[in-house]
């Protein structure tokens, strides 16, 4: 049986360049009202009090992140990540000598808020194999070909879109993701590790302005949502 009284370690994969931007510097780092998207990020987590401690997975060659005031928080710990996400997800957790549970947090989704994250702690009782954020498909759904067609409508009832935070116990990710890594299959996010594993991770309604920002325009999106407040 899990133990709800485990430690919640918070991992941010942040070692990734954000190409699809177009900026000089990863997106992580570019501003939204004056801070580093990444800070707006770890402040969510860092000063949430049911998350026991932060590790951020950084690029070899990170230049920037050590100007952060939040480097030197006491609750981050932070590790060189790896070529892929998942690389950088296993790396972080392989720094956790304990059980506990695993939240793993894209580091581009600075909109997250401490509602949310309740709500997906506290899931844990009807979902003890672990459970991530995710939105309802609101608009029809279309499937395309390769001339750049509609080629089907999709069904959208019980289609999700898949959020961050993703939270499961720490050791059963850790292991399946390993064991996926090694095999070469392609995981795209922590769910479909345990997916994989042939585990169903729970579905957690969260807010559809926990939006990450992945082109320029989302930038602005994002300044209006975290300017509302929670």
């Amino acid at each position: 049986m899990n133990d709800f009284k485990e430690k919640i370690v918070a991992i941010v994969p942040a070692a990734g360049i954000g190409s699809r931007m177009g900026a000089d510097v990863p997106k992580q780092y570019l501003k939204i009202a004056g801070k580093p998207i990444l800070s707006l990020t770890l402040q969510v987590l860092l000063t949430h009090p049911r998350i026991d401690r932060v590790i951020l997975a950084l690029h070899p060659q990170d230049n920037y992140f050590s100007s952060l005031p939040e480097a030197r928080h006491p609750k981050l710990l932070s590790v060189v990540g790896g070529e892929e996400r998942a690389d950088s997800v296993l790396a972080c957790l392989n720094r956790v000598d304990t059980g506990g549970w695993a939240m793993v947090h894209d580091a581009a989704r600075p909109c997250l808020t401490h509602s949310d994250i309740d709500k997906l702690i506290d899931s844990r009782g009807l979902f003890p194999q672990g459970a991530i954020l995710a939105s309802p498909v609101r608009d029809t759904m279309k499937r395309g070909n390769k001339q750049g067609c509609i080629e089907q409508t999709v069904c959208r009832e019980q289609l999700w879109h898949a959020l961050t935070p993703q939270l499961f116990p720490l050791v059963s990710l850790r292991e399946n993701l390993a064991k996926a890594l090694e095999l070469d299959v392609n995981i795209t996010d922590e769910a479909s590790a345990m997916e994989w594993a042939g585990i169903a991770p729970g579905l957690v309604t969260g807010r559809a302005d926990n939006i990450k920002i992945t082109h320029p325009d989302d930038l602005r999106l994002a300044e209006l949502f975290l300017s509302q407040g929670e």
